[in-house]
């Protein structure tokens, strides 16, 4: 019964006994370490520790932020590459790129000798061809054509025997992602190439089984800027720079509208499936830009 209620029935009833004074109900949780003695003592004692001993601590932090090799510490460059962007004929400012040479030798060789003109051919005047959320790729020279032909005559070779070699150590060497916001990498291999057809030729009048290679694989000339952390990358290219000025012209390029991808249809799934080249030529299609993207002048900077 309420108190009040009590104590208005008492009055109308004196000759009953008096009841029980009311009291409050007990805590149904209460906690058996409320002191606030001991917690106003225990939280003064840890205030004075990390006033007076941070040691520890600071200790913790830095090691939690140093990475566990130097490939992945974003290594000292060692030259500057310069490329100059125009989206449509219109200029959208200069990107430059710090190469890796003591980390990657052959990858950071290889960009330099390209874009300064040293094996024969040069990035100028090509474009790039995808677009995706993430990085945007260059379509690098021809395998094939006056850009192969240039490139033997002047003694380059653009196999990727020595690059696949430094993309297998560098592997080796961080488990973490490799193709960091800001890195540029070359293409060196295509995981998702689909495995070549058997199929039969006719040769000196005999027929012989050969094999039909679906796609081109990359020849070591295309390369992507990350404009996000890009681990999709990992499995396909070789980190030889990063960016060290003009990132907004990088993500000015991530913002050019693109053919949309398509992937998704069961039609082009089916025919992915089973190996029909015109899924191979759809999905070079995807993402590639609708506007011309170029790089119109190229070179080292200092040499």
């Amino acid at each position: 019964m309420h108190c009040s209620a009590r104590l208005f029935y008492h009055n109308l009833m004196p000759a009953k006994p008096l009841l029980a004074p009311c009291v409050s109900p007990p805590n149904p949780n209460p906690n058996p370490n409320h002191n606030p003695i001991f917690r106003r003592d225990f939280a003064s004692s840890s205030l004075f520790l990390l006033l007076f001993n941070p040691g520890p601590l600071r200790a913790e932090i830095i090691n939690n932020n140093t990475p566990s090799n130097s490939i992945c510490a974003d290594p000292a460059p060692t030259k500057q590459a310069f490329l100059d962007i125009s989206i449509d004929g219109e200029p959208m400012g200069r990107i430059i790129i710090g190469l890796y040479g003591n980390e990657v030798p052959a990858g950071a060789a290889r960009f330099a000798n390209i874009v300064s003109g040293a094996a024969g051919v040069s990035y100028r005047r090509k474009e790039f061809v995808k677009i995706m959320p993430n990085y945007v790729q260059h379509g690098g020279l021809r395998s094939y054509g006056a850009d192969a032909e240039i490139a033997r005559k002047g003694g380059s070779n653009l196999a990727v025997e020595s690059l696949m070699d430094e993309w297998e150590k560098q592997n080796e060497k961080c488990g973490e992602t490799k193709n960091v916001a800001k890195s540029v990498s070359i293409i060196v291999r295509d995981p998702s190439k689909p495995p070549p057809k058997m199929k039969l030729v006719a040769r000196n009048g005999k027929l012989e089984i050969d094999q039909e290679q679906v796609g081109m694989d990359p020849n070591g000339t295309e390369f992507v800027i990350a404009i996000k952390d890009s681990p999709e990358l990992d499995e396909s290219a070789l980190v030889v720079g990063r960016v060290v000025e003009g990132m907004e012209v990088v993500e000015r390029i991530g913002k050019v509208k693109t053919v949309q991808e398509n992937s998704s249809s069961p039609y082009f799934r089916v025919a992915k499936l089973i190996g029909d080249k015109r899924a191979v030529v759809a999905e070079r299609g995807f993402n590639r830009p609708y506007s011309k993207v170029l790089i119109t002048n190229c070179g080292l900077i200092g040499s």
